[in-house]
């Protein structure tokens, strides 16, 4: 017998089962939905958290909530949303993070940040990648969605179209808290030299 083809995922299927309390059918839909939420909740992950707890949590709310999703957007769009959301809790409720001195940082470090924090245009994705850890220390001291809207658009390279569908604001908000937060990085950053050249 000639080996067929896996059939399409029937997510609307899965669903209406988990809505009858179906429980293979909720664990489908975590294993189905699990390689989306574990990338944004790593890519957005508050310190001192692990990323199982907060993936958790997530698909928690998603179940909790699944009476609220109307099928207006992708349910994937629409868990993308919880998972951003639940990421931004978490940093909100987070103390302040211990500011750094330029003197923590090498040589190649500081070169990286001026490149990504003075660049207005797209910074190369190998290039943002290689800053990611390092703006982190920075951009940990800026409000939850600023740190939200960095990362996004400058250290995964997501377009300002993806950045709204994820987080529910409209484009011209997210290039506005873009742009705002860039000038806070910036002032940040300039404090930070200053401090050590004082």
């Amino acid at each position: 017998m000639p080996d067929e083809a896996d059939p399409p995922y029937d997510l609307a299927g899965c669903l209406a089962r988990v809505r009858r309390h179906d429980q293979q059918a909720a664990r489908e839909l975590v294993d189905h939905l699990y390689p989306l939420v574990i990338r944004i909740v790593r890519s957005h992950l508050p310190r001192r958290v692990a990323e199982e707890d907060l993936t958790q949590e997530v698909f928690l709310k998603m179940f909790t909530r699944l009476a609220q999703y109307q099928g207006a957007v992708p349910f994937s769009h629409w868990v993308s949303r919880i998972a951003v959301t639940t990421c931004i809790d978490h940093l909100r409720a987070q103390k302040r993070r211990p500011e750094f001195r330029w003197a923590d940082l090498s040589e190649n470090e500081a070169q990286v940040l001026d490149a990504v924090i003075t660049n207005e245009n797209d910074v190369a994705a190998n290039d943002a990648m290689a800053a990611h850890e390092l703006v982190h220390k920075l951009v940990g001291q800026l409000k939850p969605d600023d740190q939200l809207v960095i990362r996004l658009l400058d250290l995964e390279q997501k377009t300002i179209a993806e950045i709204a569908g994820m987080t529910g604001w409209n484009q011209s908000l997210v290039k506005v808290r873009a742009f705002r937060a860039r000038r806070k990085l910036q002032k940040l950053f300039q404090e930070l030299k200053r401090k050590e050249h004082s």
